[in-house]
């Protein structure tokens, strides 16, 4: 896709082998769901560990091949239906002048956390295209190999959960300090979720351009907040960017912990709701209205089942929410100790589904 042509195509777009997951997104009809797994890219293979004891995190994230490579390697290996860019939310703030590390076995940590209004005066809304080039490059690159096989997923993390770390410093099971920020300074926190939704907004669009066939946009920290405040600090950002993307490329929305919103995400112009583990298909497709094609919802530890047990429920899972308007994929994203053959007995019993 060139830097001018940013419509949606049809399904069937540009010669894909596979565009399953792109007719799921449409709502169409389909044989059997699509399936990908969230991190699907990441630690549980050995050709990525190999490529992680080389190179530190932000010099995989920033280097177009080695980024192409990690994302394709999944597809090789276990031949998921989707692929989706190896990156980090965290390019976002880091590209809007917070400084952020990532060591392995830490998380991220920002030293100087946002915490006044001075703070975040000092943020600020870049060119995506001289901070966030090495995304888009790695994007053309990362399309020339996969070489039409499977449609390709950007991605960028929810101005809630961004502003979660940018303000907490580092993880957390509460984020009580960021939240503490919103309520008693609440001026300062929505200029800088307005900010954070301005950058996401430029970089999600610019994804698109180099080539990405649908966007998600990982709200994982979004089940800290209460139904009242979610809408108030997350969904309304979100459905910004929901907003401003539908028009040229589909879009997901996650947000972990998030059941309560469904409801409200489901009036939104998103092609498709992930779900985490914790909401059953039943419940998820009586919140969400009915009509919205689901993603989602595996429980990422139920892969250290049997085989023949994760075949079983994966069945099930299908059989719950119905082949059509879904995608199968886990809760959340894989964890690094699923063995290989695991994961793929996961993606291998969606393809066995009907047969």
């Amino acid at each position: 896709m060139n830097n001018n042509d940013i419509q949606i195509p049809p399904s069937g777009v540009r010669g894909l082998k596979n565009d399953l997951f792109l007719k799921a997104l449409k709502g169409e009809t389909v044989q059997r769901p699509p399936v990908w797994m969230m991190r699907q890219a990441g630690r549980y293979l050995p050709e990525f560990r190999e490529l992680r004891d080389k190179y530190d995190f932000f010099t995989r994230c920033e280097t177009p091949e080695l980024a192409a490579e990690i994302t394709v390697q999944p597809i090789h290996r276990i031949a998921p239906d989707a692929a989706i860019l190896f990156s980090d939310i965290l390019v976002v703030p880091r590209a809007m002048g917070i400084h952020v590390e990532l060591k392995d076995n830490l998380g991220p940590i920002i030293p100087n956390p946002i915490r006044s209004l001075a703070d975040v005066h000092k943020v600020y809304v870049p060119d995506v295209n001289e901070t966030l080039g090495y995304v888009f490059d790695a994007v053309k690159l990362t399309k020339e190999m996969l070489n039409d096989e499977v449609p390709l997923i950007g991605f960028a993390g929810s101005p809630w959960t961004i502003f979660c770390y940018a303000v907490e410093g580092k993880g957390s099971k509460s984020f009580d300090t960021a939240k503490g920020f919103c309520f008693s300074n609440p001026a300062a926190a929505h200029t800088l979720l307005q900010k954070i939704t301005d950058t996401t907004i430029l970089y999600l669009k610019e994804k698109v351009k180099s080539g990405v066939n649908a966007v998600q946009i990982f709200d994982s920290w979004g089940g800290m907040l209460s139904p009242v405040d979610y809408q108030e600090f997350s969904w309304k950002y979100i459905n910004q960017i929901v907003d401003a993307l539908a028009d040229i490329t589909p879009v997901i929305v996650f947000g972990k912990g998030c059941w309560f919103a469904l409801g409200e995400m489901g009036k939104s112009r998103a092609s498709a709701l992930g779900v985490d583990w914790t909401c059953s298909a039943r419940n998820a497709r009586y919140l969400s209205g009915g009509n919205i094609t689901l993603q989602g919802n595996f429980d990422p530890s139920r892969l250290l089942s049997p085989i023949p047990t994760i075949k079983k429920m994966v069945h099930q899972m299908i059989d719950e929410f119905g082949k059509d308007k879904y995608i199968v994929n886990l809760g959340h994203g894989i964890l690094p100790n699923i063995p290989v053959d695991h994961a793929k007995a996961f993606i291998d019993a969606v393809k066995e589904y009907g047969n």
